[in-house]
C-alpha cells in the first residue's frame, strides 16, 4: 500500500508541506550521484587521517567499512521516509516533536550547517592557496590573498544558489562532475597505494595503534561523517520519484565515497613525511595537481548542499522568504565568517553534532519510519515524551563518551532513542483523537 503524504504545517509554508508531484524528477541516478559527490571531499580525507596513527591499520579499515555501512544506512533510512512523507527535514521535525518544540532543532540545524559551509570556505580558500603557492610560486597567505581567495569561493556559492537545485543535481553533478571526481579518485589511490606497495603491504598492515582510540571510539569518528548529513537528507529525498529508490541509491553513493575517502586519507598520512599535512602531500603525488583541483571543484556542492538545507529550515521557521532569498543571505554571511574565524578544530566539532543529531533521528526513525506516515501526526505544539528522549539520548551520548569510551556513543545511543521511541509512538487511536 503506497504511503499516502503528511503535513505537520499549513500548506502557506512550503517547507513544511510535501512537495508536489511535479518536483518529484530525481531518479535512482540522481540520488547515487548527489550523495557520491557529496560524500567526497578534503575535509572527509582529513578526518580520514585522524584514525592513525590512533589504531592499527586492520582497526582503522574495520572502522571505516562498518562505520560508513551503518552511517550511510542512517542516511538511507532517513532518505526513504523524507522521499515516502514528501517532507524536508524541518517537516519531519515538526512531525515528531510539535510545531514549537522543532523549532529547537530546526535552529541548531541552521547553525551547524552555517559551520559546514565556513568549514568549506576555509578548505576551499587554503587549497586554492597552496596549489598558487606549489605550482606557481604566488604567496596567497597575506591579508589580501586570504581575502581574494574566500571572496572566489564565496562568489561560486552565491552564484550556483540563484539557480535550481534540481536542475544543478541533475545536470553539473550527475553528467559533468561525477565522472571526473571518480577519474580524480581513482588516480590517487593509484598513486598512493603504489607508494604503500613500494614501502611494503605486510608492514602497513600489521601496524598497530597507539592506543589512544579503540575500535569503536573510531568507529564513531566515521559515523560522525554520514550524521553531520542526517539533517539534510530529506530537503533532496522528497524531490524523488519513489522511496525504494532514494534508500539504495542515497546508501550505496555516500557509503561508496565515504569508504573510498576515508581510506585514501589513510593511505595519504601513512606515505607522507612527517609534518607534510595532507593538501600538500596530495600536491606532491603525480598528477596531484590536476586531481586536487578537481576535488577542490566537487567541494563547492558540499558548501552549496549545506547552504540549501540550511535555506529550508529557515523557510519553515520564516515563509515569508523564499529559499533562494535564504540561501543568498546565509551564503553571504558564510564568506563573511570564513574570512575572520579559526576553523581547523575539526574532531570535537564533529563529535559535538553526533550527540545531538545522533539522538534526534533516533527518535524520527523510531517515531516515523516504523509507522505508516498518514498516522505519524500529532498536531500538538510540544510532544514533551519525543523531547524528553532526545535530551536522554544527547546524556547518554556524553556519558558514554566520557565513562565508557571503549564502548562507542553513536550506536548504543541511536539503539537506545529508537527502541524508545518507537515503544512510546503514538497508537492510532491517539492521533485520531487529536485530529478529531
Amino acid at each position: 500500500m503506497a504511503n499516502k503524504p503528511i503535513s505537520p504545517n499549513p500548506a502557506s509554508n512550503s517547507a513544511l508541506s510535501p512537495i508536489a508531484a511535479s518536483e518529484r524528477v530525481f531518479s535512482w541516478r540522481d540520488h547515487t550521484a548527489l550523495w557520491f559527490s557529496l560524500g567526497v571531499g578534503l575535509l572527509v580525507m582529513q578526518i580520514g587521517a585522524y584514525l592513525v596513527p590512533a589504531v592499527g591499520s586492520r582497526d582503522a579499515a574495520v572502522a571505516i567499512v562498518l562505520g560508513s555501512l551503518v552511517g550511510a544506512g542512517l542516511l538511507a533510512w532517513t532518505a526513504r521516509l523524507g522521499c515516502t512523507t514528501g517532507l524536508s527535514s524541518a517537516g519531519l521535525m515538526h512531525a515528531s516533536f510539535g510545531s514549537h518544540f522543532a523549532r529547537l532543532p530546526v535552529l541548531l540545524n541552521m547553525v551547524q550547517l552555517i559551520g559546514w559551509t565556513t568549514f568549506e570556505l576555509v578548505i576551499m580558500r587554503d587549497g586554492t592557496r597552496a596549489i598558487s603557492l606549489q605550482s606557481f610560486g604566488l604567496d596567497l597567505g597575506d591579508t589580501s590573498g586570504l581575502l581574494v581567495s574566500t571572496l572566489l569561493w564565496g562568489g561560486v556559492l552565491v552564484a550556483l544558489l540563484a539557480g535550481s537545485m534540481t536542475r544543478l543535481v541533475r545536470q553539473l553533478i550527475s553528467r559533468i562532475a561525477l565522472p571526473l571526481v571518480i577519474a580524480s579518485l581513482l588516480w590517487l589511490t593509484w598513486q598512493f597505494g603504489s607508494q604503500l606497495q613500494a614501502q611494503g603491504l605486510a608492514a602497513f598492515w600489521a601496524r598497530q595503534g597507539d592506543g589512544s582510540m579503540g575500535l569503536l571510539s573510531a568507529m564513531d569518528l566515521v559515523i560522525a561523517m554520514p550524521v553531520s548529513w542526517l539533517p539534510l537528507v530529506a530537503d533532496y529525498a522528497r524531490h524523488g520519484k519513489n522511496g525504494r529508490s532514494a534508500m539504495s541509491g542515497t546508501w550505496l553513493g555516500y557509503a561508496l565515497a565515504n569508504i573510498w575517502c576515508y581510506a585514501l586519507g589513510v593511505m595519504v598520512v601513512s606515505v607522507a613525511q612527517p609534518g607534510t599535512d595532507l593538501v600538500t602531500a596530495l600536491l606532491l603525488a603525480q598528477g596531484g595537481l590536476l586531481a586536487l583541483s578537481l576535488i577542490l571543484v566537487d567541494e563547492i556542492d558540499n558548501a552549496y548542499g549545506d547552504v540549501y538545507s540550511a535555506s529550508v529550515s529557515g523557510q519553515s521557521l520564516r515563509g515569508s522568504w523564499s529559499i533562494r532569498q535564504w540561501g543568498l543571505v546565509l551564503a553571504v554571511l558564510c564568506t563573511a565568517l570564513a574570512l575572520v574565524l579559526p576553523m581547523h578544530s575539526l574532531e570535537p566539532f564533529l563529535l559535538l553534532l553526533s550527540s545531538v543529531f545522533v539522538p534526534l533521528y533516533g527518535v524520527i526513525l523510531g517515531r516515523l519510519a516504523l509507522s505508516s506516515p498518514s498516522l505519524a501526526v500529532s498536531n500538538k505544539a510540544v510532544d514533551w515524551m519525543a523531547a524528553g528522549l532526545w535530551l536522554l539520548g544527547i546524556t547518554c551520548y556524553h556519558l558514554l563518551a566520557n565513562y565508557a569510551p571503549q564502548w562507542g556513543s553513536a550506536l548504543p545511543t541511536l539503539a537506545l532513542t529508537f527502541t524508545l521511541a518507537w515503544l512510546t509512538r503514538p497508537t492510532t487511536a491517539a492521533l485520531r483523537e487529536v485530529h478529531a
